[in-house]
């Protein structure tokens, strides 16, 4: 017997039913509460008990939803995309798959008002979803025989998760692994998805993947080219599982939800191409945020000549990393591009009568002949503690992921006092203000003018697509840019964005470096030894003739390469 009706949560359909008197309140409550404790469709539960037959049931739902009706009976098994939909879904929620054309999936359901089933569908697909409505009791015969039990379907679909996601799990690892898929049989779909998602990301050249929880919805966005970009909504029911199975993946803890992790995992592509994903979890108000930054190794073997930096710069950076000893810097904001920049030069200097050795917070790219060590604050395997072992491990090269603190910037400065090349980075705005810096964290100016040979700063700037357009701009916009006189005597082209199926209709495609490349001589040596300021110091280099991040800028949409309006997004006036 059914308590209050009012208590019973009816569906779309049971409403509609008593709404056009074909049912009580009290009625369609009992006939609810019955099909919830028998696990099966309320249409279902309807036709058996007699109250309406299954033909008369899927007329009422065509007519009073307005959905096109179909003889499922006559239909040919042998045209249903059976792989259109996971098996378990069907035999799950009693849909059949129709017809796939394009983007678009035909499905066969007893009950329209099921948008639980519909929206699993467009997720598990990604397609877009049109229901034809058939009568339920040939619909449950034919979805029984194309669909299968659940461990059928769990077998099939993670038998070998972990060779597809490339896992180099020790033990431990695979253990927990195991102990969170068992538990998790009802999640198969979800690993499907995120393996989609990570291909999805890879291909369209992302950065990062950023899963998001929120009260009432949930987004997975890419940022690609610095820009995020929405390009999901799961059914919000399902945050919970994704962020287990990522964490899964990443030998995270999956029970521990109330402080940030981090982890790393490995998605194959072919045998000879895999992509590292740094994985990093935050507790919030409705679940775990979850970032994943995406390492290409390929990345750092794309060559200086790929990176954007003008010939004499590029040329003025490679005379410094090929000096025996100095350190090298390289500046910028997060995102700017100076992992890369940091391992295309080791690339360079990667040779076998060259002992390199990295500490990194964490190593990002693989590199074969490269000595890399992650550090690990809580180990006591700090930066300063991992330099101080590089010194006695007879090194020739040593990168340090950043300088943090007066220790790590002693040792190093240090090592490139006697005889190593030193590469690293700080977060400073540009080249001159570097400098300042290291004399705020207390360095010696007198070892800082005696150290560091080269400070590059960097930038990255979305690249115009092929679909680009020239554009007009008044000269006094010019002016008011940076370009002067003498760059304006000589007639040039600006482009603007126009947008393409290729850029997804943003007009960019790809970002390159916008580069202040400024070499430590003599004269910029004795502004320092003087206490000088980094505006000093940014006036000698101009009247060197070293360009700052903006004027490098201009230079690039003079070329044609990027807009003027990126330009003054991503360079300070």
């Amino acid at each position: 017997m059914v308590a209050n009706p009012q208590q019973i949560a009816l569906s779309g359909l049971a409403r509609a039913l008593v709404q056009h008197g074909r049912l009580t309140e009290t009625q369609a409550a009992e006939i609810a509460e019955h099909a919830r404790t028998s696990k099966q469709p309320y249409a279902a539960e309807l036709t058996q008990r007699g109250v309406i037959s299954s033909r008369d049931l899927a007329r009422f739902c065509a007519e009073t939803f307005g959905f096109p009706m179909l003889d499922i009976g006559a239909f040919d098994e042998n045209q249903i995309p059976r792989e259109a939909i996971d098996r378990k879904l069907i035999g799950q929620h009693s849909v059949v798959p129709l017809a796939k054309r394009n983007n678009k999936l035909t499905v066969a359901i007893a009950d329209p008002t099921n948008l639980r089933a519909l929206d699993e569908i467009r997720f598990q697909t990604g397609l877009a979803v049109d229901a034809i409505i058939v009568e339920i009791d040939k619909l449950l015969k034919l979805s029984q025989k194309l669909g299968e039990s659940t461990n059928d379907a769990l077998s099939n679909l993670t038998g070998n998760i972990d060779e597809e996601l490339g896992e180099m799990a020790d033990a431990e690892g695979l253990a927990e692994a195991d102990t969170a898929q068992s538990a998790d049989v009802d999640d198969a779909p979800v690993v499907k998805f995120i393996q989609k998602i990570l291909v999805d990301a890879i291909n369209e050249g992302a950065s990062d993947i950023h899963f998001e929880p929120y009260e009432k919805y949930y987004r997975i966005r890419f940022r690609t080219d610095g820009i995020l970009r929405e390009v999901s909504q799961p059914p919000l029911a399902l945050r919970e599982k994704i962020a287990a199975r990522i964490k899964v993946i990443s030998r995270l803890d999956i029970s521990e939800k109330r402080v940030p992790q981090d982890g790393r995992m490995k998605l194959k592509l072919s045998a000879t191409k895999a992509i590292d994903f740094r994985v990093s979890t935050l507790p919030c108000l409705h679940g775990e945020k979850i970032v994943m930054r995406i390492l290409d190794p390929s990345s750092a073997m794309l060559g200086i000549d790929a990176l954007g930096y003008e010939p004499d710069q590029r040329k003025a950076l490679l005379d410094a990393v090929e000096r025996p000893y100095g350190m090298v810097l390289v500046t910028g904001p997060t995102g700017s591009g100076k992992t890369v920049s940091l391992y295309t030069c080791l690339n360079i200097l990667n040779k076998a009568g060259v002992n390199i050795s990295t500490a990194e917070d964490p190593a990002e790219i693989n590199l074969p002949g490269i000595n890399q060590v992650n550090v690990n604050d809580k180990a006591g395997l700090t930066f300063s503690a991992a330099l101080k072992s590089f010194l006695r491990q007879d090194p020739d090269v040593i990168m340090v992921g950043e300088i943090r603190d007066i220790e790590t910037a002693e040792i190093s400065i240090k090592a490139a006092q006697t005889g190593h090349l030193v590469l690293s980075t700080l977060h400073t705005n540009d080249a001159p203000t570097t400098l300042e810096r290291l004399k705020n964290m207390g360095v010696a100016p007198f070892n800082i003018a005696s150290s560091v040979i080269m400070i590059t700063a960097q930038r990255l700037a979305r690249r115009l697509c092929n679909c680009k357009k020239p554009i007009d701009v008044p000269i006094e916009a010019l002016l008011q840019a940076g370009y002067t006189d003498e760059d304006l005597s000589e007639p040039f082209e600006l482009f603007g964005p126009v947008g393409c199926d290729r850029c997804k209709g943003s007009g960019y495609k790809g970002r390159v470096g916008i580069y202040q490349v400024m070499p430590v001589g003599e004269e910029i040596a004795h502004i320092i030894m003087t206490n000088g300021n980094s505006i000093d110091i940014a006036a000698e280099a101009q009247r060197q003739g070293i360009r700052d991040l903006r004027q490098s800028g201009l230079v690039k949409a003079k070329q044609g390469v990027t807009s003027l309006a990126e330009v003054l997004a991503c360079t300070n006036d």
